[in-house]
């Protein structure tokens, strides 16, 4: 596999993801993604994208929860 960056070679590692949302900082700390050896550029499978999304998915509705109680 190849960079689609760099065209460097692609493992398979871990990275950090961060995300900010509605005044949240979601921080993950090693998720496992294919990481260009040259260039560092990470790429996500999709169920790792699924995961994310779905951590997404619950601190929005968690947060907006607080919003409304307080």
């Amino acid at each position: 596999m190849k960079c689609m960056h760099c065209r460097g070679k692609m493992k398979r590692s871990t990275t950090p993801f961060h995300v900010d949302r509605k005044g949240c900082h979601l921080l993950l700390d090693a998720i496992p993604a294919w990481v260009c050896e040259q260039c560092g550029e990470s790429y996500f499978e999709e169920k790792e994208v699924d995961a994310i999304q779905g951590l997404v998915r619950l601190l929005e509705r968690k947060m907006g929860l607080l919003a409304v109680t307080r």
